[in-house]
């Protein structure tokens, strides 16, 4: 597991850590740990590979609220978990897709529960994401928001239900890392979400989003392949 701490408070920071470590140490797992003392801070080291937050409400400058805000727009899978001494400021939370809050000062037995909870949650889909890094920052795709993988002037152009993105791998390092996720190259230019193909019409793949992927000579039969076998898992 990766998990962050942001906090101004050097004692929370190194309290919350100290916990974290206690559970790694008692569970067995390796956990790594990166501490902020800043909303700013986190915001411009963000990896876009944690898989929960600790995140102080109240912060001079930007404060928790404002940097879930931020961290929301590139990533809407992470776990946020405020920390925070005022109950109200915690419901404020719940507008930012927070996951729960923590009132100060953080005991083992709730820091416990929580992790226990993430786990029990993504135990079977922990690595069901993407991250994505361009000129506009970085961002963790779910796989299952992601529709196809198009190329366009030598970059490829994630599209997602709601949004595309800029990514500057090449398809063939894409077809790779996705291949084992429901995922299949149908054409030296596009790459599909097998999930979402609704139907073969000859030499194009309709998509339940409406899309019309072609399909390419030389990739059908694997493709074929790749289908057949993804839709029979699922009978």
């Amino acid at each position: 597991m990766i998990i962050a701490i942001c906090d101004d408070s050097e004692s929370i920071l190194a309290n919350t850590k100290s916990l974290i470590q206690k559970y790694a140490a008692e569970t067995e797992q390796k956990i790594t740990i990166y501490e902020y003392s800043s909303g700013v801070d986190l915001l411009e080291k963000y990896t876009g590979d944690y898989d929960i937050i600790f995140l102080d409400v109240k912060m001079p400058g930007m404060n928790g609220i404002q940097t879930a805000k931020e961290i929301r727009k590139r990533d809407k899978d992470v776990s946020i978990i405020f920390l925070t001494s005022l109950i109200q400021y915690a419901l404020e939370g719940y507008k930012v897709d927070a996951t729960n809050y923590i009132i100060k000062p953080i005991g083992y037995k709730r820091l416990k529960m929580e992790i226990d909870s993430w786990q029990r949650k993504h135990s079977d889909n922990l690595d069901e994401f993407l991250v994505v890094k361009n000129d506009d920052g970085l961002y963790k795709i779910s796989l299952k928001d992601i529709v196809y993988i198009e190329t366009e002037s030598r970059n490829a152009i994630i599209h997602t239900k709601n949004e595309k993105f800029i990514c500057y791998k090449n398809m063939k390092e894409l077809e790779t890392e996705l291949e084992e996720a429901g995922f299949s190259r149908c054409h030296t230019s596009y790459i599909v979400n097998l999930v979402c193909v609704e139907n073969i019409e000859k030499m194009v793949a309709k998509l339940v989003t409406g899309n019309i992927i072609p399909i390419g000579k030389s990739k059908k039969k694997i493709f074929m392949q790749s289908l057949a076998r993804y839709w029979g898992e699922r009978l």
